[in-house]
């Protein structure tokens, strides 16, 4: 089973009260057991041993709309990483997703991918990416997100065991229509102002 990783680190748990408030207008955790290699380096005294990545192709993937607003601070972290987009919106009657943009690095298949959308509700939105990502050859995947709902991680865990999860609140539920509980509503509309 994929491991679930809830950030509890006072300035993301307060960053996400101020996401979750109705007036507000978003990891290193995510990277912290990359593989590591032994790499020698001379510095301006002498030679020495370090510790590098082993794999620095890392690729970071939002999905559509919501995940842009992730996706600079991702990118700031790991400047390096290429980007890729998938583009899903979700039915309101069915709550499965429908896609309809994918557009991944060329070698996305040698690259550690990191996934991010704001929220994890269903699990279905996620598991729709990780399978297009999957299938475009990509092995070592991980699924960011800011806040979750049980529902939506066992989905994802059960889908994709080999995918961990980092998110930084799992909340109460899901409501009647899909929404996280207590959340903090549709996460793209915040973003973007257009609700």
């Amino acid at each position: 089973m994929s491991k679930v990783t809830v950030i509890d680190h006072p300035l993301v748990q307060h960053k996400l009260a101020l996401l979750r408030d109705k007036e507000t207008g978003t990891g290193y955790e995510v990277t912290r057991d990359l593989p590591l290699q032994e790499v020698e380096v001379e510095t301006p005294i002498t030679k020495a041993s370090f510790k590098m990545l082993a794999n620095e192709k890392l690729a970071v993937v939002p999905i559509l709309r919501a995940g842009l607003g992730m996706a600079d601070g991702m990118m700031n972290l790991i400047p390096h990483a290429k980007m890729g987009h998938i583009g899903l919106y979700r039915n309101p009657d069915t709550l499965m997703p429908t896609g309809y943009y994918c557009k991944l690095p060329d070698d996305i298949n040698e690259r550690d991918t990191i996934i991010v959308d704001p929220m994890l509700a269903t699990g279905n939105s996620a598991i729709e990416a990780i399978r297009l990502i999957k299938n475009a050859g990509a092995k070592t995947i991980r699924l960011v997100c800011l806040i979750s709902a049980p529902e939506g991680v066992y989905a994802v865990q059960k889908a994709y065991p080999d995918v961990d999860i980092y998110v930084a609140s799992i909340d109460e539920k899901l409501n009647e229509h899909g929404y996280i509980v207590p959340g903090l509503g549709d996460a793209g509309d915040r973003l973007f102002g257009t609700k």
